[in-house]
């Protein structure tokens, strides 16, 4: 099915001169608001005798609504923009991740110690116990988050240089969740074997591999030949991530209505990487009946040699209880089709397949979209629990044990707890840990 358009939503920062007399903060909210310009923070940063410096954040639409805006500031009287700043940039400048030495280096005895000539002994610790490498160097704790850049996001194939600020951003994830140390890895190339041999060659710096942004079907080839030959854990995020999220809310609307999962009809609109791991977890979670549909039957009939069954849009809309779509195609999923009682996932981001909103207007007792359904929920304590038990691989057990506790975690007037709840984090973490061990 075609990508999803990538988010056209930009933020940005006006810096003002304003002169320091009532009503003229006034003029500017008021203006702003009929420009349809969303108004976020808004701070004083310096004055004079006369005036005031003040920032203003905002979000707007796209470029086209950016310049109204500033064509409507600029006209009013007594207020001149200083400076615009783009945070977005601005956070992003020299990059978001760095490598960094955990020992202080303040005198040649500290140099000794953790360089030459003290080193060679851990050298020859490791030497003679390759397990030891976990406990005298950062393998232990280390994931590569790997990716070619063909499926960016909602972006598409973009290249994996394009790509690095995603994998960035998970490594932040990483680092700022559960205290993981990521490192991001870009593979200039599409060909399946190369991408597993370089994997394979560069394996041993890691205690774990996150395969991130790979363009279906070549992901599902990559991962299940790197599981088959790595003997530690290797996860395909878009896939798997995505799909304990979504087994996590749907356990909790179950356990909050008179649903049924494993006995619910569960449809998925979109059988590239998300959709195909969405529909795997649920039938070994024990769903029943999942009816796929794609425009492309290879997709169709992989998912068949799962347990799934195939169907077109209008047959999962009518006979699913459950809706799951993952197909990048803005307002897809029309007011009309939308059974009463349905319950409605529609993950593709920015736009969803049909706004929550009009899904829940048009019948359905539950909806969602991609915003709440976040794969960050997920995967820090995936890869913190797997790197805590030394495990060799993800299993099934595992994801639906991380599942759990995120449900666990999850309080009533909510679907998921907060991407920021470093608690959820680690009840995740000792799920997945016990799971391996179970």
């Amino acid at each position: 099915m075609p990508t999803a358009k990538p988010d056209q939503k930009i933020i940005r920062i006006l810096k003002l001169r304003v002169t320091d007399k009532p009503g003229f903060l006034g003029q500017i909210a008021t203006t702003l608001g009929e420009l349809r310009a969303n108004i976020g923070e808004i701070s004083i940063v310096a004055q004079g005798p006369d005036f005031l410096i003040r920032e203003i954040s905002l979000q707007l639409e796209d470029e086209d609504h950016w310049q109204k805006v500033q064509s409507g500031i600029a006209a009013l009287k007594g207020v001149e923009i200083e400076d615009i700043i783009d945070p977005v940039c601005q956070i992003h400048e020299g990059g978001k991740i760095t490598v960094k030495s955990k020992v202080p280096v303040n005198s040649i005895g500290e140099i000794r110690r953790i360089y030459t000539p003290g080193v060679a002994q851990i050298c020859r610790i490791i030497e003679k116990d390759i397990s030891m490498s976990r406990k005298y160097t950062g393998i232990g704790n280390s994931v590569a988050v790997v990716t070619n850049g063909t499926a960016i996001l909602g972006l598409g194939d973009i290249g994996p240089v394009a790509g690095m600020p995603v994998m960035e951003g998970k490594s932040v994830l990483f680092g700022e969740l559960v205290g993981i140390s990521a490192t991001p890895i870009l593979i200039d190339s599409s060909d399946t074997n190369k991408i597993v041999e370089t994997v394979k060659h560069i394996a041993l710096t890691f205690g774990a591999i996150q395969l991130e942004d790979i363009k279906a079907p070549e992901c599902f080839e990559i991962e299940d030949r790197l599981i088959k030959e790595l003997n530690i854990p290797v996860l395909h995020d878009d896939q798997h991530g995505t799909a304990v999220v979504v087994l996590a809310v749907l356990t909790t609307i179950a356990q909050r209505t008179r649903i049924q999962l494993s006995r619910s009809s569960v449809g998925i609109i979109g059988l590239g990487a998300a959709g195909t791991g969405i529909a795997r977890l649920l039938l070994a979670y024990g769903v029943k009946e999942i009816i796929g549909c794609d425009l492309r039957p290879e997709a169709v009939s992989l998912l068949k040699t799962y347990g799934g069954k195939a169907g077109d849009l209008k047959a999962v809309m009518e006979q699913a209880d459950i809706v799951v779509a993952t197909t990048g195609v803005p307002n897809l999923i029309k007011p009309n089709m939308v059974k009463r009682g349905q319950v409605i996932l529609a993950l593709s981001n920015p736009d969803p397949e049909i706004d929550p909103e009009i899904a829940l207007a048009a019948g359905a007792t539950y909806a969602a979209d991609g915003r709440t359904i976040n794969n960050a929920l997920a995967f820090p304590g995936l890869f913190r629990g797997a790197l805590r038990a030394c495990a060799t691989k993800f299993t099934d057990k595992m994801k639906i044990a991380a599942a759990h506790a995120i449900v666990a975690e999850t309080k009533t007037d909510n679907l998921v707890p907060s991407i920021l709840d470093r608690k959820m984090h680690q009840a995740v973490a000792d799920a997945v840990e016990q799971a391996w061990f179970s």
